[in-house]
Order: C-alpha cells, then structure tokens, then sequence
C-alpha cells in the first residue's frame, strides 16, 4: 500500500489542464450519466456502458458482419452479449435455419435481452447464461465464436480459450474484437488487449490467424481458426 507523500513547494509538479475538448466530452458525459441516474434503472445504464452514445459510429457493425463471412444456417456464440449489440445483426446474418447463442455471465443483462428476444419475435436466438470458466455452449457444433470488447474480462484466458475448442466444429473460427489501448478511458481502466497479447494467447492454445483487419479506429479485429 502506497503512503500519502507532502509534496513540498520547491518539488511539486506543474498540472496542465485538460484540453478543452476533453473537458468538454466528460462533462457531457457525466451530465447524461447524471440524468440517467435519475430516470433509468441499472440495465438502462449497463446497456449505455455497453453502447455508448455513438457506437455506430466507430464500431461498423454492417462492415463488421461482412468481415465475419457468416455463412445461412451457421451456429454462432456471441460469447459477451450484454445489451444484444451484435446479437440480432448475427441473427440476421444466419437466417431461420442458423442460430445464435447470446451468451453473457449477467443474468440481468441476459433477461433484458430475452425480453427484446421474444418482443422481436427472433427464434434463431438463445441466450445463455454462463460461468466465468464456461460459456455453456454444446460440444462441437459452433462454427464462428464471436466476442467483442470482452477478451480483456476473461480470466485465465489461456484455459478458458483452450476450453472453447471443444465447443467448436472442425476449422471452427473464433473472431476477437477488443480495444486497443489508444483511447485514454481504455487505457486508464484496462479495457483493452494488444493485438500481440491477443495472437500469443490464441496461438498458444491451438489456433492459427486467419485474418487481421485494421479498419475499426478503436479496436483490434482478429480471426483464428480452431487447429
């Protein structure tokens, strides 16, 4: 544990301000967090933590899925749901005769995504409630692992990657999205893995890169194939 050091005059730091950009951004943030807080409940704010106000923007959902090269009638996880971001747009991409588990280790955040599941009336979606060492997924029969902005949650990564094998079919694909550090909430709070970390761990347990994709500003985009 650190202790409270007296800085005394001769040696104190000179404290820049922040830009006026930056400022500007956080107290639009903590305004909007404020209001929240005030007509919304706890899953309204997860999914904001989630979603962010402009998301659309910087994720490329669309380009995203094209990436992906989800082929009707495959089986996907969507291992780190949370608010169904990419839940649907996965749906979609695998037709009635596919089907998408939406698998998350929050249950409230999964009831809320049922309840979108049922009044949208999907029937290729499953949500799944997993463990934090197991996902829950059948054994040998998903054909795409998709997880976005979730890599950097896993704990014992290397063991709980080498567990995912057995869920997926033979040359089954995992594709990793996860931000890369250059955003400074990212890089304050932890909420990013390199893109080396990311190929080592992977590697490590089995798979082989695919493809490397470089057109999200914020994150690293990678795909392996199950060995």
């Amino acid at each position: 544990m650190r202790r409270n050091q007296t800085i005394s005059p001769k040696t104190a730091p000179t404290f820049r301000p922040l830009p006026i950009s930056l400022t500007k951004s956080s107290t639009l943030l903590c305004l909007a967090f404020t209001l929240l807080l005030g007509t919304s409940g706890c899953t309204d704010l997860k999914r904001l933590a989630y979603e962010g106000f402009d998301r659309d923007e910087w994720q490329q959902p669309e380009q995203v899925i094209k990436a992906l090269k989800i082929e009707p009638g495959d089986q996907v996880a969507d291992l780190g749901s949370g608010s169904g971001y990419f839940t649907f747009r996965l749906a979609d991409a695998v037709g009635p005769n596919g089907k998408v588990y939406a698998v998350d280790i929050d249950a409230e955040m999964n009831a809320a995504l049922a309840e979108q599941v049922q009044e949208k009336g999907y029937q290729n979606i499953e949500v799944v409630l997993a463990q934090p060492h197991d996902p829950g997924l059948p054994d040998n029969s998903i054909d795409l692992i998709f997880s976005t902005n979730t890599y950097h949650h896993l704990e014992q990564r290397v063991a709980y990657l080498a567990n995912l094998k057995q869920d997926l079919q033979p040359n089954g694909r995992i594709a990793i999205i996860d931000f890369n550090g250059e955003g400074w909430f990212q890089h304050l709070f932890g909420h990013y893995t390199s893109s080396e970390s990311i190929q080592r761990e992977l590697q490590e347990t089995g798979y082989t890169l695919e493809t490397k994709l470089d057109f999200l500003p914020k994150q690293v985009f990678l795909i392996f194939v199950r060995n």
